[in-house]
């Protein structure tokens, strides 16, 4: 391909994605795909000649839309909001166009301290003070296995550069609510400490984490010969968007000299307003935390921020250094490889920078706001609806619901059965898509309200649906 195609298709490619995003609303929103219906679309075999792209372009509305969920339909109500903004596309764009490596300073300047600014930027924006440095991973994921490996490394004085955990010594512990994100559970195999030796506490009625049964398992683990190395307090759950109780568990990490890591996923994009600081009240206490713009802020997937107290303790996990890596401005500046578990890494920085000059912060408190007020009208809308039952508190955009009726009091079977069949119904009509969910052994549909174009009518309709949907079953 030259220059010349390409400006010819890129544009064509762009006015492409800008007509979809205007006509996403009248798409069904869950994919209606059978399993392998795409994949039969396409050759076995690869093409031996160049030169199709412009017909691949202009097959993309036959051979793929119709396995796509639209992540940023005004009625994507499920999982978790998926923003991916105007502003952000570009940006990826232009970081493909660069084709930048930015695994270390002198690979691209320009990308390292861009990243630098940005996440300075982002910490400012979150209320968090000076005492902490970002750096951008790819997902919260890698981000929570990065923190409980340097948990490890302090707990065991840095095993990993001599015999690592076959030394012999006692076993590392982790503690977490029973409500944390699976991430913590995959980090903690990862990191070697073995299932036996991660602790997923009882979380109370609003499903936060029982500060007394961590100090409980803690003072159990001791007694037993093993050895507390970190807990993860989740800010905003995956299942209910609860709130560990931060402030007290910092103490107790304290006071055991515990690791402390914070999963603020999702909810990590409500600190730009300050009215929502208070949930995570004592993170100033943390070793290390991470929240995803590319969830409900609006940079697209993928843009983790994690952020630590103690550089120099992450580089010391993490560098390697080989010789092919080393630079003469190795002393002077930040490599950026030796702050996670990459060496490659994408010039994200870009995503976080576009964006915000096109949104601003005050246009992006605005949305989250708006998203805010729009969970709340719904939960009044439950609470005031007969045989419909909130799951958990509304704290922020995520709203847990069950429909209860008369003739299926205490039994969960059917309970289950018939919350099943209501978000089927819901999500194969195409109109909108929500997920069901298990909250402690009970079935439960999360409206996770939050995508960039999500209106209140579309709240509303939603609701409708919801309500419709019983009727039809009855």
């Amino acid at each position: 391909m030259d220059a010349a195609t390409f400006r010819l298709l890129g544009h064509q490619l762009v006015d492409w994605i800008a007509d979809y995003r205007e006509q996403v609303e009248t798409r069904s929103v869950m994919s209606m795909a059978k399993p392998g219906e795409v994949r039969a679309r396409f050759p076995p075999t690869p093409p031996a000649t160049g030169g199709h792209l412009a017909e691949a372009l202009r097959t993309l509305e036959r051979d793929l839309m119709p396995g796509i969920t639209h992540w940023n339909h005004p009625s994507f109500f499920a999982y978790f909001p998926s923003n991916t903004s105007y502003a952000s596309i570009l940006a990826d764009i232009v970081a493909s166009g660069l084709g930048v490596q930015g695994m270390s300073w002198q690979t691209s300047p320009a990308a390292t301290e861009l990243e630098e600014v940005v996440m300075d930027w982002l910490r400012q924006m979150v209320g968090l003070s000076t005492a902490w440095t970002g750096v951008i991973h790819d997902t919260a994921s890698t981000a929570t296995l990065c923190a409980l490996l340097c948990a490890r490394e302090r707990a065991s004085s840095y095993a990993q550069n001599a015999k690592g955990l076959q030394s012999g010594e006692a076993p590392l512990v982790i503690y977490a609510s029973d409500q944390a994100h699976s991430s913590v559970e995959k980090a903690a195999l990862l990191a070697g400490l073995g299932r036996a030796h991660l602790r997923l506490l009882d979380s109370d009625d609003r499903h936060a984490l029982r500060v007394d049964r961590l100090k409980s398992a803690i003072e159990a683990d001791r007694g037993a010969g093993l050895r507390p190395c970190a807990v993860v307090a989740t800010i905003g759950t995956t299942g209910t968007t609860a709130m560990d109780p931060l402030e007290d568990i910092a103490a107790v990490a304290k006071q055991h000299r515990l690791w402390l890591h914070v999963d603020a996923a999702m909810a990590g994009t409500a600190m730009v307003l300050p009215e929502c600081r208070q949930m995570w009240e004592g993170v100033e206490a943390a070793d290390s935390l991470v929240f995803n713009p590319h969830k409900w802020m609006g940079v697209g997937f993928d843009f983790s921020a994690y952020f630590v107290r103690d550089p120099e303790h992450l580089i010391r996990v993490m560098s390697t250094n080989p010789s092919y890596l080393r630079t003469a401005q190795d002393g002077e500046v930040k490599n950026f490889r030796d702050w996670h578990i990459q060496l490659g890494r994408r010039f994200r920085a870009l995503k976080l920078w576009f964006f915000l000059m096109d949104v601003g912060v005050e246009g992006l408190q605005a949305r989250i706001r708006r998203d805010l007020q729009n969970a709340r009208w719904l939960a009044d809308r439950v609470k005031d609806a007969k045989d419909w039952v909130l799951m958990a508190p509304v704290s922020l955009q995520t709203v847990c619901i069950r429909h209860v009726p008369d003739e299926l009091q205490g039994d969960e079977e059917a309970l289950t059965c018939h919350n099943l069949e209501i978000a089927r119904r819901i999500n194969e009509s195409g109109k909108a898509y929500l997920t069901p969910s298990m909250l402690k052994g009970r079935q439960m549909l999360r409206v996770s309200i939050g995508a960039e174009c999500t209106e209140r009518r579309h709240v509303e309709a939603v609701w409708s649906e919801l309500l419709s949907s019983v009727t039809h079953q009855h």
